[in-house]
């Protein structure tokens, strides 16, 4: 089974933006050197705790501090972006990188309804003409765009590969009607998923991008040397979600154990039901959840997120998935 990473270039505290970018570059060639098919980044916004808000010039970046991995957006939100300027910003990269560019595409804002406004006053109408925007996407890289009057030139040949990505089912009809790989959105959203890929299977019309259904999912891994350490990394993470659901937005702050003793149980329950697609533990612990996970819902791709704080531990958790991978 392939494998790969979702960035979504987290900012910590007592950590500045360009050393957080630094950081992206060092995880995406470890990414590449341990094997990984993929390294894709977020499209987020007015979040204090989240850096990737220019995807495409993030992938370009990305794409520059590696050699052959596959770099793309997971996702760029289609809504708040004029199709012709996706087409040509992707373009772009596909002639500067060559086939290594992949275009994931979601309908969400990828932040609250006030930002969205402001980062395009016509979302609501965007995201309601998704289905359609996609196919504009698909005629501006095509060759036979060019009899058109409206034209991306740059993208135009590239056939940039696109990716659906989702975290409800609304999504998955789409992916299927058009023969495209769906991506679910598990790190955040698990609970709709098995619903979500029984619809794109049962639904799934093949295309010239793809014969048949490819689906990935996104999970939260974090792996420490004992089931002890890979919890008390975990902490930081899910403070934030805590954080998120006590409307306290802030910095990824540094692991800590006491952090599980400052929750209600309410707040407990609602945060197992938001994790339930992230896998916390060491190798072995985490070898089998992934695997009774992997049977359960049969994906074509494992995507992980790695939301540690100290950089060397993310990577050496970025290492231990890799070495179990071949297992999975």
């Amino acid at each position: 089974m392939e494998y790969s990473f979702l960035d979504l270039v987290y900012n910590k505290e007592n950590q500045s933006v360009s050393e957080i970018m630094q950081e992206l570059g060092v995880t995406v060639r470890y990414a590449e050197e341990k094997g990984y098919s993929r390294y894709w980044l977020a499209e987020h916004h007015n979040m204090v705790s989240v850096a990737s808000v220019a995807t495409s010039v993030l992938i370009g970046y990305a794409a520059s501090q590696s050699q052959k991995i596959k770099v793309g957006s997971g996702g760029i939100m289609l809504p708040n972006h004029s199709p012709l300027v996706v087409a040509e910003q992707f373009g772009t990269l596909t002639h500067i990188y060559g086939k290594r560019i992949d275009l994931g595409l979601g309908r969400a804002p990828g932040t609250d309804q006030l930002t969205a406004s402001f980062l395009n006053e016509n979302f609501f109408k965007n995201a309601y003409s998704f289905p359609q925007n996609v196919s504009l996407l698909q005629q501006f890289f095509s060759e036979e765009n060019q009899h058109s009057k409206v034209r991306a030139y740059v993208a135009e040949g590239t056939g940039v590969p696109l990716y659906i990505l989702g975290s409800s089912t609304d999504s998955a009809g789409v992916a299927a009607a058009k023969g495209l790989p769906y991506v679910f959105a598990a790190h955040f959203s698990p609970s709709p998923m098995k619903t979500a890929f029984k619809i794109y299977e049962q639904e799934f019309k093949p295309s010239d991008q793809l014969q048949k259904p490819y689906k990935i999912t996104c999970v939260n891994v974090i792996i420490g040397d004992t089931d002890e350490e890979a919890r008390f990394l975990a902490s930081t993470y899910l403070k934030m979600i805590l954080n998120v659901i006590r409307n306290q937005f802030s910095k990824l702050k540094e692991p800590d154990m006491q952090f599980y003793e400052n929750w209600s149980e309410q707040e407990k329950a609602n945060i197992q039901n938001m994790t339930a697609g992230s896998f916390f533990g060491s190798k072995e612990t985490v070898l089998q959840q992934l695997k009774e996970f992997i049977k359960n819902y049969e994906p074509s791709e494992i995507m992980i997120s790695t939301p540690v704080y100290d950089l060397q531990k993310r990577l050496q958790s970025m290492n231990s998935f890799a070495d179990i991978a071949s297992k999975l």
